[in-house]
C-alpha cells in the first residue's frame, strides 16, 4: 500500500494549518530537564493542555467546520468528551448552530460544559455505540454535517498540525510518542512528520483496556477489560481511515497498564506543576515503561488534554503517594489500657512522621478482649522513612500490620 492511498497528504496538514492558524493557540513544545533526567533522553512536551478548551480536539474539529459548504445547517457529533467541547467551542464563534449527542448517564458537569459552549445536548442511548447511531439519525432527519472525532479526513488534518509544529520547534526529534484512540491524532501526526523527515520514529501508545488500534494493524488478539482511566482513548473500533495511515506509517503501537498511567498523571503534576487527564499522560507511562527503547533518543510527546475529573485526581494523587511509601494505612494491636493511645503518637512524632487519619476500635476485630486496634494513616518522605517507623513502633511493643499499595 502506497500514501497516494491514504486519506490525508502531507499537504492536506500545511493546509490545515494556514486555515487554523490564529484561531487556535499555537502551544509551546518545551524540554523537560527532570523527566530527561529521569529517562535518559532529551524529553520535549507539547502543550496541548492550554487550548481554550485545554486539549488538541480544538485543531480538527476548526479545520472540518472551516470546510462545510456555506449552505450547511450545522454540525452534530457524538461524544462526551474533548471532541464535543472543540467542536461547539468553535461552531459557537463561527455561528454554526451544533447538536453534541451524548449517553444518558453522562456526567452533569460535562453536559454543562458543552452547553456553556454553545452547543444544543441531546441525551439518549445507554452506551455511546447507541448515541452515536442516533446522532446518525438525527443528522438525516434535520439535514446537519455529522463530524467524526477521529476518521474523517479534515480532522485527520487538523491534528497533524500538532505534530508540524512540534517539528517546527524542535526539528531535530529523533522519536514521537503519540496516544492512539482512534487514531485521527497520530494519524495526521505522523503523516506530516514522515514527510518532513522519513527517518523520524512514530511511536503509538494504547492502554491495555483498549487496544483496539496495535490488534487491528497487527492481526493480534489482546482483550481488554473496558476501564480505563483514559477516557480520551477510550475507543472500541479504529477508524477505516486511520487504521490504514497507522499500518502505513506508524513504526509501533505499544501497550501500557492502567497503574502506569496513573503514575503518570501524578509524576507530570508534581515535576511539571500541570494537570494531564489520563490520554495526555500515556506517552509518558510508555517511556517510562519500555525505557530501553528510547534511551539516549530526542522525544517529543504531547499533552494531549487537560481535562481530568477532580474527584479522579484527588484519588490518583494520595494512590500515587501511597506507592511511593509518603502515604501508609497501618494497623496497629496495643493493649487496650490508657495512655497506649498517647504512646503511638509520641513514637510517630519521635520518628517525624505524620498523623493523617485515626480510627480507633474495641467492638469489631478477632482480637483479644484486653486487646484493641487502631487504624493509621500516616504521612513520611519515603518507604524508608515509613519502615522506619514501623520498626520503631514495633520495637515499642506493639504489633504492626502495614496495607500493601498497588
Amino acid at each position: 500500500m502506497g500514501t497516494q492511498e491514504l486519506a490525508i497528504t502531507p499537504q492536506d496538514v500545511l493546509d490545515a494549518a494556514k486555515a487554523i492558524k490564529g484561531a487556535v493557540n499555537r502551544t509551546p513544545t518545551s524540554m523537560s530537564r527532570t523527566l530527561s533526567d529521569i529517562t535518559s533522553t532529551e524529553c520535549y512536551l507539547k502543550f496541548e493542555i492550554f487550548q481554550f478548551t485545554a486539549a488538541y480536539k480544538e485543531r480538527g474539529a476548526l479545520n472540518r467546520l472551516l470546510s462545510l459548504d456555506e449552505n450547511a445547517k450545522g454540525v452534530i457529533a457524538a461524544s462526551a468528551g474533548n471532541h464535543a467541547q472543540g467542536l461547539s467551542y468553535h461552531a459557537s464563534r463561527l455561528g454554526i448552530p451544533a447538536t453534541i449527542v451524548m449517553p444518558e448517564g453522562t456526567p452533569f458537569n460535562k453536559v454543562k460544559r458543552t452547553e456553556e459552549l454553545g452547543a444544543r445536548v441531546v441525551l439518549t442511548g445507554k452506551t455511546f455505540e447507541q448515541a452515536t447511531q442516533s446522532a446518525y439519525d438525527l443528522a438525516e432527519k434535520e439535514g446537519l454535517t455529522f463530524v467524526h472525532p477521529f476518521d474523517d479526513p479534515e480532522v485527520m488534518a487538523g491534528q497533524g498540525t500538532v505534530g508540524l509544529e512540534m517539528l517546527e520547534d524542535i526539528p531535530d526529534l529523533d522519536t514521537l510518542i503519540v496516544p492512539i484512540g482512534g487514531g485521527g491524532l497520530i494519524s495526521g501526526i505522523a503523516t506530516i512528520a514522515k514527510h518532513i523527515n522519513p527517518n523520524i520514529r512514530i511511536v503509538g501508545v494504547q492502554t491495555e483496556a483498549f487496544p483496539a488500534m496495535k490488534e487491528t494493524v497487527e492481526g493480534v488478539s489482546l482483550g481488554g477489560s473496558n476501564i480505563t482511566i483514559a477516557e480520551g482513548i477510550a475507543v472500541k473500533n479504529p477508524g477505516m481511515n486511520t487504521r490504514k495511515v497507522a499500518s502505513e506509517l506508524v513504526d509501533e503501537i505499544l501497550i501500557v497498564p492502567e497503574n502506569r498511567i496513573e503514575a503518570a498523571i501524578v509524576m507530570m503534576m508534581e515535576i511539571e506543576k500541570v494537570v494531564v487527564e489520563g490520554a495526555g499522560a500515556i506517552s509518558l507511562a510508555a517511556l517510562l515503561q519500555y525505557p530501553g527503547r528510547f534511551k539516549g533518543q530526542k522525544i517529543g510527546m504531547v499533552l494531549t488534554g487537560g481535562n481530568i475529573d477532580s474527584r479522579l485526581l484527588a484519588t490518583a494523587i494520595m494512590r500515587g503517594m501511597a506507592r511511593d511509601g509518603r502515604l501508609s494505612r497501618l494497623r496497629i494491636t496495643m493493649m487496650d489500657q490508657p495512655g497506649m493511645l498517647a504512646k503511638v503518637t509520641e513514637v510517630v512524632a519521635e520518628v517525624g512522621a505524620n498523623v493523617q487519619e485515626v480510627r480507633h476500635q474495641r467492638e469489631f476485630g478477632a482480637v483479644s478482649l484486653k486487646l484493641t486496634e487502631m487504624e493509621l494513616v500516616v504521612e513520611t518522605k519515603d518507604r524508608a522513612h515509613a519502615d522506619q517507623l514501623v520498626t520503631a513502633l514495633e520495637e515499642a511493643g506493639f504489633k504492626v500490620d502495614a496495607a500493601k499499595t498497588v
